[in-house]
């Protein structure tokens, strides 16, 4: 039998970082030494570059005018919040650092750096990988799939955890789906002290939802066919006395 995860278990970090601006809905600005929070305020083109509208009398608007073209003077920072309450919501930070250029009724922000970082560490995208990479397929509809999964499927994040290592269960107090992405589903384990994340790769890609449904209805067939992990069976044990 080949191997069924030749391909790429978990998104590059252009791909990542390409999800975090797709996804989000917020936007801090530091400029000219001052910083401003923009909700719902910027767009994102096929490139990756960041169209943002601001407010006419925007201190932003006016130190964009001012400020010598080509030369960095803005760091915009998007925050990747998990949408299922966990301890440690904040998956990823991406920092995009460069200039903006006014356009008709926006900002354009041409980007001279471009930093990814987290929990496992900060990384520096590479700018064609940026401009080139696509967001994942599933980065819009992400929350409302792990809403859903961990407040009308309880049963199936417990049945998931029989994919677990039992090591990685030691002393768990709660699961919950804290991530999904066309690669994989990840799962927050939290202990009294301390969290911890596993990931549980798909068989294949999944490019829509559609096939997310799938690879979902695979990995639980999985773990119904898997023994309870014995971590696990402590823990109700000891819950139930």
């Amino acid at each position: 039998m080949g191997d069924s995860h030749s391909w790429a278990a978990a998104p590059a970090a252009a791909e990542r970082a390409r999800t975090v601006l797709a996804a989000s809905w917020s936007c801090a600005v530091t400029a000219d030494g001052g910083r401003e929070e923009f909700v719902g305020a910027h767009t994102v083109d096929e490139d990756g570059r960041v169209h943002l509208h601001v407010p006419e009398d925007s201190a932003l608007l006016t130190a964009a005018i001012c400020a010598p073209r080509g030369e960095p003077s803005a760091v915009l920072e998007f925050a990747d919040v998990a949408p299922v309450p966990v301890r440690g919501r904040i998956r990823a930070r991406l920092w995009l650092a460069g200039w903006f250029v006014p356009g008709d009724d926006h900002l354009v922000f041409h980007a001279t750096r471009v930093v990814l970082n987290q929990p496992s560490g900060a990384v520096v995208v590479d700018l064609d990988e940026f401009a080139a990479a696509a967001p994942d397929p599933l980065a819009t509809a992400e929350a409302q799939l792990l809403t859903h999964l961990a407040d009308a499927h309880p049963d199936a994040v417990e049945r998931l955890t029989r994919l677990v290592q039992s090591d990685s269960l030691h002393g768990a107090v709660r699961v919950q789906p804290l991530a999904v992405d066309r690669h994989g589903l990840t799962l927050r384990i939290e202990r009294a002290r301390s969290h911890g994340d596993v990931r549980l790769p798909f068989h294949a890609p999944a490019d829509d939802v559609g096939q997310l449904t799938e690879r979902m209805h695979v990995l639980l067939s999985q773990a119904s066919a898997a023994s309870c992990p014995r971590a696990l069976q402590r823990q109700r044990t000891d819950g139930d006395g």
